[in-house]
């Protein structure tokens, strides 16, 4: 019997690019609303959101790749934080638009010895191609450092 190599991402578009994510990884989509200031934080903490009663750190991607926001359409506009669940942490990632769910054979990802030229090769997994369309797929467990998912947790 053959493996079965298929896995779901919830793609979505940061700036100029389309990345994925695992959708086993996925906790929800929310719009993006009431997300609270709060001090000394990192750079690319934005703030805090509650999330029917727990309190989730929100994390702006373009701060934390050092990628330029878009100049988008108003329908473009930033439309969501993707809540993920990482090394038994909830963490929110604002993202400027959710885009959908495909299904991918992992043995299509193409692995990038080079990096990708945006964010580098540490929190990426592999680039899928798909119908001409770009799409870097994201190891979600390498965005932050250890360290950084303790204090991301912390602040929490």
């Amino acid at each position: 019997m053959a493996e079965n190599t298929n896995r779901k991402y919830v793609t979505f578009r940061i700036g100029n690019e389309i990345y994925g994510i695992d959708i086993m990884l996925i906790h929800s989509i929310v719009d993006y609303e009431d997300v609270r200031a709060i001090p000394n934080a990192p750079v690319y903490v934005e703030g805090l959101y509650n999330l029917r009663g727990e309190v989730i750190p929100i994390i702006n991607l373009h701060s934390r790749f050092q990628i330029p926001v878009a100049e988008l359409a108003d329908k473009d506009a930033v439309d969501g934080i993707i809540i993920i669940d990482v090394e038994k942490c909830k963490v929110g990632l604002v993202v400027d638009s959710v885009l959908r769910i495909i299904e991918i054979d992992t043995k299509q990802i193409q692995q990038s010895s080079a990096g990708h030229d945006k964010i580098g090769n540490a929190y990426v997994t592999g680039v899928y191609i798909d119908k001409n369309e770009y799409i870097v797929i994201l190891d979600a467990y390498k965005i932050f450092a250890p360290k950084e998912w303790q204090r991301i947790s912390e602040i929490g």
